[in-house]
């Protein structure tokens, strides 16, 4: 999970370079947040969120298959 939401994100910025992802877990929910660079943001948001929420819904599809339930944080 915690790499597909790196990769899809990387793919989607200018800055690449400046992404950055840490997973909290507990028990079998797991917390991703993402940093990415500030110009960057609205990319990854998009028109009305609805780039987050495919990404979102991309990892939530990874997570379910095991077994976790997953959350995606921009910060």
């Amino acid at each position: 999970m915690k790499e597909l939401a790196l990769h899809l994100v990387k793919s989607l910025v200018d800055q690449p370079d400046k992404v950055e992802l840490t997973a909290h877990e507990e028990g079998d929910e797991v917390t991703l947040v993402l940093r990415v660079a500030e110009e960057d943001k609205g990319k990854i948001i998009g028109k009305q969120g609805k780039v987050i929420k495919a990404v979102r819904s991309v990892v939530s599809i990874a997570a379910a298959k095991a077994g976790k339930k997953v959350e995606v944080d921009l910060d």
